[in-house]
């Protein structure tokens, strides 16, 4: 879809899911909270225009160019990929319950003992807090491992976020590239 969904093409999303960018072994797989509408109505992920996931993930030296929604896909070139803790669009992340997001971790952890990627890096400390039960959890490298897969939090790259300014995703997103290429190379 290359215009912006009608009001019509968003309310239809409502509800669905879109696939996730995934093969085995990968470096770093990306969870974000759940897709949004406008995600779901483009079949993207991350996809609503002033949504700094892919200008964080570019800054952040994970491509050699910052990439369209359109593209993400060719992540799996990188050895990376996207998935969501809750597969299911909504219009706000705060739609979620607690219930949904523990047992999107229980599935999300299921899959990554599948796919075995390096690094799960969840995209959102509120929801990684609520599915996998560690309420103090802070941004950055968790002590938390699911198998031999090291997980990182970042924050959530949505525009509504106001607390993080792109320079500091771009920061904390640098912080995961440079963990990731650390441990490829021991």
């Amino acid at each position: 879809m290359s215009t912006r969904p009608t009001k019509d093409q968003l309310a239809a999303a409502h509800n669905t899911t879109i696939a996730d960018v995934i093969a085995p072994g990968l470096d770093v797989l990306f969870c974000g909270i759940n897709p949004g509408l406008y995600s779901g109505a483009v079949n993207q992920h991350f996809a609503r225009p002033g949504n700094r996931f892919w200008p964080a993930l570019h800054a952040g030296g994970f491509t050699p160019r910052r990439y369209a929604p359109a593209e993400q896909e060719q992540l799996l070139e990188l050895k990376l990929g996207i998935t969501n803790v809750v597969a299911r669009t909504t219009a706000r992340a705060d739609e979620l319950t607690g219930d949904e997001l523990r047992e999107g971790g229980k599935l999300l952890e299921a899959k990554v003992l599948e796919y075995r990627p390096r690094w799960l890096a969840v995209v959102g400390i509120t929801a990684y807090r609520t599915a996998f039960g560690f309420p103090k959890a802070r941004v950055g490298c968790q002590d938390h491992r699911i198998g031999d897969t090291h997980v990182w939090v970042l924050p959530n790259p949505s525009g509504l976020n106001a607390h993080w300014t792109p320079a500091g995703l771009a920061a904390e997103f640098g912080r995961l590239r440079a963990a990731s290429g650390e441990r490829r190379n021991r």
